[in-house]
């Protein structure tokens, strides 16, 4: 029953991410960058901090030692704060079908930085692997144009490439702190949204907000960074393995192409399904190449 339980909720969250791509492409015709990012921010972390008061745990995010509140700054400025502010940069110059699979590198950049960070080995299958899925990053920049190799848009694609490397900063940086994971991501969230008001009255950011702007920002606040976490969690928490339901993420990026091209109108160019295939392919050659105690 747990099983079904957990499958449910680990589809439901997969659902909800595949939405977000969408979401972000049609906010950004409402709010610049940065206004997007405060609010979708502000409403994530009143719902994580309802959803720990529901659960009458509220009081344990803010009980942390010295050590704790300067690791919670420094998570709050890697994410939502530097995360957002240069993945929605990227959204605001790409297609979302661009977009959307570059940043899903962040999974090949925690293998990288984990040899630095984590002291861990690439092997040649894991080698290969990145190779696999570097090929897809270059199809989806090059718009499959592997002749010349010409990139229309650089700078959009080093910011969606350059976001997954900070989620993969912050993901490690987590793996080293063992507070309970919704705890520590409000008092992260907390900081992160100071820090990004801060940047907004000093870039003079206009933080007016129109209805459909509200929605976006709303939407994206609780259903990109506050609630469907608390699904996931929940959903690894009551499956049997991680690997029961962990897999299913990889639907996302999938139904997502779909969803930009029904929601936001975008035709959906060969490169971007093929680029999406090799990155995704890699991936789950990488993570076959991992041994369990590492993954």
């Amino acid at each position: 029953m747990n099983q079904k339980k957990a499958t449910l909720l680990a589809l439901c969250a997969v659902l909800l991410w595949s939405t977000v791509a969408s979401a972000f492409k049609l906010s950004l015709r409402f709010l610049r960058p940065d206004p997007l990012l405060f609010w979708s921010a502000l409403a994530s972390t009143l719902v994580l901090g309802i959803a720990l008061g529901a659960q009458h745990k509220l009081g344990t995010a803010f009980r942390v030692t010295r050590r704790e509140l300067l690791l919670s700054a420094l998570q709050g400025f890697l994410n939502p704060f530097l995360y957002y502010v240069v993945l929605f940069r990227a959204y605001d110059r790409l297609p979302g079908q661009m977009a959307q699979p570059l940043n899903y590198t962040w999974a090949l950049a925690i293998a990288l930085l984990s040899v630095p960070m984590l002291k861990q080995k690439i092997r040649p299958a894991s080698f290969f692997a990145l190779l696999v899925s570097l090929f897809g990053v270059v199809v989806i920049s090059t718009r499959g144009d592997l002749r010349t190799l010409r990139v229309e848009e650089p700078l959009g694609v080093g910011l969606a490439v350059g976001s997954s490397l900070i989620w993969a900063l912050y993901w490690i940086l987590n793996l080293r702190d063992r507070r309970e994971a919704p705890a520590k991501l409000l008092l992260g969230f907390c900081f992160g949204t100071a820090l990004t008001l801060v940047f907004c009255l000093a870039t003079r950011a206009p933080l007016a907000l129109p209805l459909p702007g509200a929605l976006g920002a709303a939407y994206i606040g609780i259903f990109e960074m506050g609630l469907t976490f608390l699904l996931w969690l929940n959903a690894l928490r009551l499956s049997r393995t991680t690997a029961a339901v962990s897999n299913l993420i990889f639907l996302s990026p999938f139904v997502s192409l779909f969803l930009l091209r029904a929601v936001v109108g975008e035709p959906l160019h060969p490169s971007s399904f093929l680029g999406l295939v090799a990155i995704v392919a890699g991936i789950i050659l990488q993570q076959r190449a991992t041994p369990s105690h590492r993954r």
